[in-house]
């Protein structure tokens, strides 16, 4: 069972909510690996043992491109338990797997592996769900994020990176996790050490510990009705008024692109015929095609076909391939493989 520490960071009461349920039912050797040079050298070593991953959908990615790598992918069945918020697991959900820990992990003990294609492009990344052109449109199954390099990179819901505890945030290094049940919390060491106990109530110096006035006992202050009443109306005035000037908007849609787009071979469109936006998709599992959909920037309704192979070309263009932004790149073409992995789902019913 490989933790990724991002799992551990987050969300720590999930990761020992499987770990338990799993230990409980099966013989299991833990990893909490550091980076993904540990990840890699513990699926090397894993021997007949069959990986599972507690993690979101970025490490579940980082998993299979690896595996895809070491010619290892189709070799054992694939189990997941998400961990992470709602955006962060939503590929995970989409492909099926329960997003909640302890069906998750029951799923890995008693689902069955299913077959699952593989989109593949000729830089050796892969695509579990369905990619969108450009960047700004999420495929089925990926959540926002924001502009990156070609080795992908993802935001939190307001395109800066830190909310969904992968990056920089509020305490330095990504959202302040609880105690992981594997090792010491850091944050809670450091909590420690400065006096803060963070159970019953108090807080960093400076904040609700204190009283109205700056001078606290260090426990909760009493605030009266009409102060409650007060407080709530400052913060609700301080909040961006979506709509008006100076507060909050959406972000601007993205203007039509050229691109060249070809499937198997054929010519959907091509550079003279600006498009709005295009998706790609494993179709049915397991049918070794890919459903290719693009939407015209003219009037009319959007060309649909199902392939093998899909070629865009154009302008530099970024893409957003499940749960990563990837590019800017001038060309890439995706290549199905048929039944190239599978992933323990639970029994249908």
């Amino acid at each position: 069972m490989v933790i990724d520490p991002n799992a551990r960071r987050t969300d720590g009461e999930s990761v020992r909510i499987a770990k338990d349920v799993l230990c409980a039912g099966a013989q299991t050797k833990i990893c909490l690996p550091d980076g993904p040079e540990e990840v890699e050298r513990a699926l090397a070593r894993r021997g007949a043992r069959r990986p599972v991953l507690v993690g979101d959908d970025r490490a579940l990615l980082r998993m299979v491109e690896l595996l895809h790598r070491r010619r290892e992918l189709a070799d054992a069945a694939l189990s997941v338990v998400p961990v992470g918020g709602s955006a962060t697991v939503a590929l995970a959900h989409s492909l099926g797997v329960p997003t909640d820990a302890v069906a998750a992990a029951r799923t890995v003990l008693d689902g069955t592996a299913r077959p699952r294609d593989l989109l593949v492009d000729e830089s050796g990344g892969v695509v579990l769900g369905g990619l969108g052109i450009p960047s700004g449109f999420a495929p089925y199954g990926a959540h926002d994020g924001g502009p990156g390099g070609d080795r992908g990179t993802a935001a939190g819901p307001d395109g800066t990176a830190g909310t969904d505890g992968h990056g920089p945030g509020p305490h330095g290094d990504g959202a302040r996790g609880r105690d992981c049940g594997c090792d010491p919390c850091v944050h809670d060491r450091r909590r420690a050490e400065d006096g803060e106990d963070g159970r019953d109530g108090t807080g960093p110096p400076g904040h609700d510990r204190d009283g109205p006035d700056g001078a606290g006992d260090g426990h909760r202050p009493w605030w009266s009705p009409a102060a409650r009443t007060a407080r709530t109306a400052l913060t609700l005035l301080s909040l961006p008024m979506i709509g008006l000037a100076g507060g909050a908007r959406r972000p601007p849609h993205p203007p039509p692109q050229r691109l060249r787009i070809e499937a198997d071979g054929v010519l959907l469109t091509d550079l003279d015929r600006p498009v709005e936006r295009v998706s790609v998709s494993t179709a049915a599992p397991g049918g070794g095609l890919a459903e290719v959909v693009v939407h015209p920037h003219a009037a009319g309704g959007p060309l649909r076909t199902r392939a093998r192979a899909v070629t865009v070309s154009g302008p530099d263009f970024r893409y957003h391939a499940d749960a990563l932004i990837r590019g800017p790149v001038r060309s890439r073409t995706w290549t199905v493989l048929a039944e190239a992995w599978s992933l323990m789902l639970p029994h249908r019913p």
